[in-house]
């Protein structure tokens, strides 16, 4: 049974929140440390970190030609994020690196807000609190704290639910754009915008439709759409010029083959550490996804984390990365959220038992991905 709206304590949240990733930082940065590297050059400069900041500096226009027929174009990188970092760059005094790590770390922060409430919304503040830490305690939230775009999808995306919650439909059309401009899998919150505005029109059964219903859905879909023909008619091909340049990278759609094939291989053969976490991972997102539609969450949450799941299983290729591609998805945390909130009120030392184990495993698991691993992010 839902609780009733509370929309306050956002502040609690997000100072928590904000403790979760800096002890996380802090302990990514005393194993770099300790390996005689920087932390905040590994933070800021690792993996897609590079691509972003290379189109932040010099536009796009940078390609790879790698061995195996593989050809690595920057073009297959959402375009907002670089273009906040260069935008950041122009008027203040820091290195692009820099640049790129505040404004990931201050979309985190609008991120765990907008996280916050919606729960909130929903279910009540104590919920809300307790989803915004475990957002901020998962396996991958390292990236979090990295110049990567999560952060800047996840702040767009929890805005704009938050608004279509409240039928704001022209806000919520805004920000799902925005977001679909910061990662190819932002076209999950535009789906969410779509089903629900789609609702609502069955509902009234089209009589009374505010016109705002129909500019918001109109909206929606326009930034992912945009950058997705811009690139088709940079590459000469309007409606397959980015799916080929995906490909060219190795990611394609294939309904989940390749996955299998990975599994299978991860299964028979066995691999590296960070390999077997994703495949456990990406199993409990599936685990949760179950739960949350047993729980008869909103629609809007269940297009949104189902969308974003359907890409991550469906996509082939960067098995590894499929974790970091679920981050977003944070309605996925609700049955968790709700289980803890119980244990706490039960048995509060279980919760606090918990509640540690999954920030040590965040802590640890975060600063081996970036600092000891060889696997990309």
């Amino acid at each position: 049974m839902r609780a009733l709206p509370d929309t306050g304590g956002a502040g609690t949240a997000l100072g928590l929140f904000a403790l979760a990733r800096l002890t996380g930082t802090l302990a990514l940065a005393a194993v770099a440390w300790a390996g005689g590297r920087q932390p905040l050059a590994l933070l800021g400069r690792s993996w897609d970190s590079l691509w972003y900041l290379g189109i932040a500096t010099h536009g796009y226009g940078r390609t790879l030609h790698l061995g195996g027929g593989a050809i690595h174009s920057d073009l297959a990188f959402f375009p907002l994020y670089p273009l906040l970092v260069r935008a950041l760059h122009e008027v203040a005094p820091l290195s692009g690196g820099a640049c790129g790590l505040v404004v990931s770390w201050l979309a985190a922060g609008a991120a765990a807000c907008g996280i916050h409430r919606c729960a909130a919304l929903l279910y009540g503040r104590t919920v809300a609190t307790v989803l915004v830490v475990l957002w901020g305690l998962m396996p991958h939230s390292v990236v979090l704290s990295m110049a990567y775009t999560e952060p800047v999808l996840t702040a767009f995306a929890a805005w704009a639910l938050y608004a279509v919650l409240r039928r704001d439909w022209v806000w919520a059309g805004t920000l799902a754009a925005l977001a679909g401009l910061s990662r190819p899998n932002g076209c999950a919150v535009a789906a969410a915008v779509l089903a629900a505005a789609a609702r609502e029109v069955v509902r009234l059964r089209g009589r009374g439709v505010s016109h705002r219903l129909w500019t918001g859905a109109a909206l929606a879909p326009l930034g992912w759409t945009a950058y997705v023909l811009w690139v088709g008619r940079r590459t000469g091909d309007v409606p397959g010029g980015y799916f080929a340049v995906q490909r060219r990278w190795g990611s394609t759609f294939d309904f989940g083959h390749g996955a299998l094939r990975f599994v299978r291989h991860l299964l028979l053969h066995g691999d590296r550490f960070a390999f077997a976490m994703a495949l456990v991972i990406v199993a409990a997102g599936v685990l949760l996804y179950a739960l949350l539609l047993a729980d008869r969450a909103p629609l809007p949450l269940l297009v949104y984390s189902g969308v974003l799941l359907l890409v991550a299983l469906g996509g082939s290729g960067f098995f590894e990365s499929k974790p970091r591609f679920l981050l977003p998805a944070f309605p996925l945390l609700l049955p968790l959220a709700h289980a803890l909130v119980r244990t706490a009120k039960a048995r509060p030392w279980h919760a606090a038992v918990v509640a540690g184990a999954l920030a040590g495993l965040s802590f640890a698991y975060g600063a081996y991905l970036v600092v000891l691993a060889r696997t990309p992010l």
